[in-house]
């Protein structure tokens, strides 16, 4: 794993990249400034937000596989050769289910150290996926259960949900910026006529505090959505698994977890939160519903007509 000095370092040139993408991309496009001597210039505003809210979440997708195996320390198997008996089944057990669900190319399978017993799927798409898992999950878990695991990451993959869950995160990122600056810009422009008379007048700066903190409210108001995308998205999954790879093992794979003790990093990327397979439940501002829910879903759900892949 990387130590935290390495971490930061990554993080800050990480950003730098998106922003730096986002600004040439910007620049080639001719984007003008959104603000203008005579007020907001509305379709500027738009494509400025459109740019910034779409654009750095889809440069984290096209990097969550690298930043899955630097931040998890993600051992990836060699395919032909991925060593003893359990990373072989667990590389065909991953290919036999992505072959199941339609998958045209096998995700990389592969393994990060922790305790906690968990897995989770990234990839910019379907066919440059990675499906990787816990050496807890590994050692405390049995091969039906672990199976049941894989066939929900498999299935996460084979719906597409990393990019659904990017163009989610895209447009409510679009939205609380546009309506963040517009709202400031209002609420300076009122504020100055009520000094009127008065020396000076409130300028950039302030509207620009103003606009941060509006900002982090919608943002809260707009991760409300994203993360209830995030849970109905697990109960897809968890059908998908079922489809997969066997409905009891499902079940019961979600029952083992149900029964273990979770400790998941602190410091992982927030994208591979939403993508594993258990996460804190229960509440408007969770990725995950509660595994007893879930349970009780997949119990009743009709895996007949269902269809994994799009």
């Amino acid at each position: 794993m990387l130590k935290w000095p390495r971490r930061i370092l990554l993080f800050v040139l990480t950003n730098l990249l998106v922003v730096a993408t986002i600004s040439i991309v910007m620049n080639l496009l001719g984007v003008r400034p959104y603000l203008e001597q005579n007020g907001l210039n509305y379709m500027s505003l738009l494509v400025f937000c459109v740019i910034w809210g779409f654009g750095g979440a889809f440069i984290s997708l096209a990097m969550s596989r690298f930043m899955a195996k630097t931040f998890m320390g993600v051992q990836v198997l060699n395919p032909e050769n991925p060593g003893g008996p359990t990373e072989r089944w667990l590389v065909d057990t991953v290919h036999r289910l992505a072959r199941n669900a339609g998958l045209k190319t096998m995700p990389e399978v592969g393994y990060y150290e922790s305790p906690d017993p968990n897995a989770f799927a990234t990839g910019p798409t379907r066919n440059s996926a990675l499906v990787a898992v816990s050496s807890g999950l590994l050692q405390r878990m049995e091969k039906d259960e672990i199976e049941g695991v894989l066939g929900h990451e498999v299935a996460h993959v084979a719906n597409g949900d990393m990019v659904t869950m990017t163009l989610v995160q895209g447009v409510i990122n679009a939205f609380v910026m546009f309506f963040a600056r517009i709202i400031a810009f209002f609420v300076v422009q009122f504020l100055n006529s009520r000094r009127d008379g008065e020396s000076g007048s409130m300028g950039y700066g302030i509207q620009y505090l103003i606009t941060m903190l509006l900002e982090m409210v919608l943002g809260i108001l707009g991760m409300l959505v994203v993360f209830a995308f995030s849970r109905w998205r697990e109960y897809r999954a968890d059908a998908g698994g079922a489809k997969l790879a066997g409905k009891q093992k499902m079940i019961d794979a979600l029952k083992a977890l149900q029964g273990l003790k979770h400790r998941p990093a602190a410091d992982e990327p927030a994208s591979l939160a939403t993508m594993k397979i258990f996460g804190k439940g229960g509440a408007l501002f969770s990725t995950h519903p509660p595994i007893e829910e879930r349970i009780k879903r997949l119990q009743a759900v009709n895996l007949t007509n269902l269809v994994v892949s799009v």
